[in-house]
């Protein structure tokens, strides 16, 4: 795993093969960042990485000088991992060990930025994204963005902005 840009930027953390995770190809990742890089000043937002897996995201966010992340994700090893190379590399990612939708049930602080990566197989889309919305853990003019496969469509909601398509990986944005 690479990050790709920022004061981290060209760094390669090792991934350990226990992490039962798929992170987000670098291909992908860097035309997710090209879009926010004119979309956004990474020095005033706050994210929030849900199923945050090997903290792939998080830690590029990190390195554009984002200074308030929380990662969530409900397998211990993956919140071990991010903490550790948080911790290493002095980024300011915080942690939760949590059932995301239990997480969001609880959320009382939004964020500018929601980025959500689940199994792409094992979720119900319609059901995450409703969750997200009635938690309002996404602030007023805030984005949402949520990774999925090729057969996820999400279009049909309201606050849909875009879909971008990087072969098999895909970004629904969304406004608030």
């Amino acid at each position: 795993m690479r990050i790709i840009s920022g004061m981290y930027g060209g760094r390669v953390i090792p991934v350990s093969t226990q992490l039962k995770a798929r992170p987000t190809t670098d291909k992908a990742k860097e035309a997710l960042f090209n879009i926010l890089n004119n979309e956004v000043d990474y020095e005033e937002i706050t994210v929030l990485d849900l199923f945050s897996g090997t903290g792939n995201i998080s830690f590029e966010f990190a390195s554009r000088g984002v200074l308030r992340i929380s990662a969530v994700d409900i397998r211990f090893e993956h919140v071990k991992f991010i903490q550790k190379v948080a911790e290493q590399f002095k980024m300011p990612i915080k942690t939760y060990k949590a059932d995301v939708f239990q997480f969001l049930k609880n959320a009382s602080i939004p964020y500018q930025l929601v980025f959500a990566d689940p199994p792409y197989e094992d979720t119900d889309y319609e059901l995450l994204y409703e969750a997200i919305k009635t938690s309002k853990i996404v602030e007023s003019k805030g984005m949402l963005i949520i990774e999925h496969g090729p057969h996820t469509v999400l279009e049909h909601k309201p606050e849909h902005v875009s879909t971008r398509k990087y072969g098999k990986v895909n970004f629904s944005f969304f406004e608030f």
